[in-house]
């Protein structure tokens, strides 16, 4: 009975990875790059809207970074400080932001990034042409960058969103970081948002014309949702838009710094159960498909039987292929690729405590909120 199982296992798990290599978007090839654009877009309004809570570490460099963008048109930076407790505001202003809120107290049923964006929107006394909705921690170090957002924008699509590249400058994210933004794409395989399969975005980076977003109800249609990106991606794609999801080449990346494996544990944990729409059910399949997908084939090895180990080893050998991208995307160390079992084990962990912070009323954890309660 143990070998019958062992082996429908391996045969389950297999058939999973040749799936996800064949049939999902080949998610996993980083295709969808957004780069240099052959030409210069047309000129355009674009207003960036930057929400802020205790950011004066991060916050100067986003602004500085986004004024010596070079493309055909004017940019005004609107920086929402989110009742910060620091000097985000007077860091914001010294590197040359074009206005900077304060953030009136938030009404219920919002969340405070959200609502922050929103008085950052409304602040603006024309609307522009497009919206450029960024965290408070991206450098945009290649002034090229909004140029060819703003081209691919104009090549027909209304919401661009580009992953930033994440930091990777400590071990741990070294190891489990590339994962992320593999698992991201695996969920949201970008050729899938392009063709209008499937609704996602990143929200570190995301230009958006004012009108799609206008005809979307705004940020107010979107006030509660903790996965603001894909939420507001989901709406632009019911109103008729259409998405581009991709990474770039370019200089566009993250400077917040997670360090060690406890504050990357906090990251997943604060917004995994929310992903699944808080539902024990899909928590369930989720816990099975993951021990079925990375877990097993590396449990096959030490089997007893050689056919069962033959086909985990198979499945555990295509996961590694498939992940190498990404890890060699991120400059990773080429042998954690063989590590995604152990990497999914952390990640399985994560999600579980954020089920279990959400039941407990401490969901969504940041800078002193507990937003998904």
């Amino acid at each position: 009975m143990f070998v019958i199982a062992a082996r429908l296992a391996g045969a389950l798990s297999l058939a999973i990875w040749i799936f996800l290599a064949l049939f999902r978007g080949r998610f996993w090839r980083l295709r969808e790059r957004l780069a240099v654009p052959a030409s210069p877009p047309g000129p355009a309004r674009i207003t960036a809207v930057i929400p802020a809570r205790d950011e004066q570490e991060t916050i100067g460099l986003t602004v500085s970074s986004l004024l010596r963008q070079n493309f055909p048109g004017s940019l005004r930076i609107v920086v929402a400080d989110d009742e910060s407790s620091d000097r985000t505001a007077d860091a914001a202003r010294a590197a040359g932001a074009t206005l900077v809120i304060r953030v009136p107290a938030r009404p219920d049923g919002w969340k405070g990034k959200l609502w922050a964006v929103a008085n950052g929107i409304h602040s603006e006394p024309a609307a522009p042409d497009y919206f450029l909705l960024t965290d408070a921690d991206i450098e945009y170090a290649d002034p090229r960058l909004l140029a060819a957002l703003l081209a691919k924008a104009e090549s027909g699509y209304d919401l661009v969103s580009i992953m930033v590249r994440l930091s990777t400058a400590s071990s741990a994210e070294k190891f489990l970081i590339p994962a992320f933004v593999f698992f991201f794409f695996k969920l949201y395989p970008p050729a899938w948002v392009a063709s209008g399969r499937l609704a996602a975005a990143a929200g570190g980076c995301m230009l958006i014309r004012a009108d799609a977003l206008s005809r979307a109800g705004g940020i107010e249609s979107i006030r509660n949702a903790l996965i603001d990106d894909c939420t507001l991606a989901a709406r632009i794609r019911a109103t008729g838009g259409r998405l581009w999801l991709g990474t770039t080449p370019m200089d566009l990346a993250s400077i917040r710094s997670y360090g060690p494996a406890r504050e990357i544990r906090r990251m997943i944990a604060r917004a995994a159960f929310a992903q699944l729409d808080h539902s024990l059910l899909l928590l369930a399949g989720t816990v099975l498909g993951m021990l079925v997908t990375y877990i097993a084939p590396l449990l096959l090895l030490f089997s007893g039987d050689r056919f069962s180990a033959s086909l985990g080893f198979s499945a555990w050998l295509l996961g590694t292929i498939l992940f190498d991208p990404v890890v060699r995307e991120y400059g990773a160390p080429r042998w954690t690729v063989f590590c995604l079992p152990a990497i999914a084990a952390f990640y399985l962990a994560a999600t579980l405590e954020s089920a279990w912070l959400y039941k407990t009323g401490r969901g969504g954890q940041w800078k002193g909120r507990a937003q998904d309660v």
